[in-house]
């Protein structure tokens, strides 16, 4: 039974207009604004939120190079306590703390079957809507319904979701991290467990090293696999070194090295850097491809080498993950210190710098800026 008012209120940061112009602190495309929240229904759940991280994907909506239904409260790498839910709720209770994940499974179609090579089919669906999986939104604003971004609207104070969007985790898992596992751990990591059986030690070579791309180093290291890390930017080959690469280059310097990986992770999310770990993928290897270039972008590349070589090209959406199995994977890794997620989160933020966040993030200033919504005694985030 409930033990909030009817309807419930949350507060968050809704966005109302695509393609705004930077600097988004100025044009502010998203504003934080008070909204009622309808109680959890059958098989979903009401999550307090402690922590959102911003990722590039919500940059994407700003940007307008990911359209979605506005207006639409972002955010989608997240993490809370579960404070009430709904009838046929099996897999959570009431104070679990859980991570967020951004693409729910079904369990039952035909791609939900793949064990995570093939998103699901109704919830890639519902995201596209705006909708949760079991259909709908749960948002509310001044008498218009305001959509929810990928299953979770996540930079918000509270949160009604499919309980297929979280994954219940122990308490001993800081907020931030959790939130960091739900999305860039998830997606990075699950690139280098997920798609191919490798041997340890072995090569793998990660481009881009962005929030996901900086995962996938702290796993393919904690793995031990020789990683190498390849980024136009020196501050974020510098990090890569200290969080487990033996070696770092900018991407003409790795090309011009002959480098070449059994497993070549493509995090740059557009078409140059895609082309740059297909050629850093060496003979019987395979690029696997997890960034999310605009709908229009194009690669060249010559079939041939694929051909003589026997290299592979993959995509991985979510790191091909299963998050109710990946997650406690990640989680126990985190837990023996042999991966310290805490390392991609840059800085600690409020909700109302969210405009400003975006910024920073364009600017690739930041790898994990973390909102901190709950920060209640003795649930502090990790510093």
């Amino acid at each position: 039974m409930s033990t909030h008012p009817d309807p419930l209120r949350t507060t968050g940061a809704v966005l109302h207009t695509l393609q705004a112009a930077a600097p988004y602190a100025d044009s502010a495309p998203m504003r934080v604004q008070e909204l009622e929240l309808d109680p959890p229904g059958e098989r979903e759940v009401l999550v307090r939120i402690e922590a959102a991280s911003v990722c590039h994907s919500d940059l994407s909506v700003v940007q307008g190079r990911r359209p979605r239904p506005v207006p639409m409260l972002l955010g989608h790498e997240s993490a809370g306590v579960v404070e009430e839910i709904g009838s046929g709720v099996t897999t959570v209770e009431v104070g679990d703390r859980v991570v967020m994940t951004f693409l729910p499974r079904c369990g039952e179609c035909e791609a939900c079957a793949t064990q995570g090579r093939l998103p699901c089919t109704l919830g890639s669906q519902a995201n596209e809507r705006g909708d949760l999986l079991s259909g709908g939104r749960r948002l509310h604003a001044q008498g218009e319904s305001v959509a929810h971004h990928l299953g979770v609207s996540g930079f918000a104070t509270r949160a009604v979701v499919d309980e297929r969007s979280v994954v219940p985790v122990d308490a001993d898992v800081p907020a931030d991290v959790a939130a960091v596992l739900g999305c860039a751990v998830l997606t990075g990591g699950g690139a280098v467990v997920n798609v191919v059986d490798l041997p340890a030690p072995t090569g793998v070579v990660v481009v881009g090293l962005g929030g996901v791309g900086m995962a996938a180093v702290l796993v393919a290291g904690a793995l031990g696999h020789e990683v190498v890390g390849v980024d136009g930017v020196a501050s974020k080959r510098e990090l890569a070194l200290e969080l487990g690469a033996s070696r770092t280059f900018a991407p003409q310097e790795a090309e011009e090295q002959e480098l070449r990986g059994a497993l070549v992770v493509d995090a740059t999310g557009n078409p140059r850097g895609f082309e740059t770990a297909v050629a850093l993928t060496g003979p019987g290897g395979t690029t696997v491809t997890v960034g999310l270039p605009p709908a229009d972008a194009e690669s060249t590349l010559r079939p041939l080498g694929l051909v003589a070589q026997a290299r592979t090209i993959t995509g991985s959406y979510l790191g091909s993950a299963v998050p109710q199995r990946d997650i406690p994977r990640f989680v126990d890794l985190w837990r023996q210190g042999r991966l310290p997620v805490e390392r991609l989160i840059s800085s600690h933020i409020g909700l109302e710098d969210i405009n400003l966040a975006m910024d920073r993030l364009e600017a690739g200033e930041e790898l994990r800026q973390v909102i901190v919504l709950d920060d209640r005694p003795g649930e502090a985030p990790s510093p």
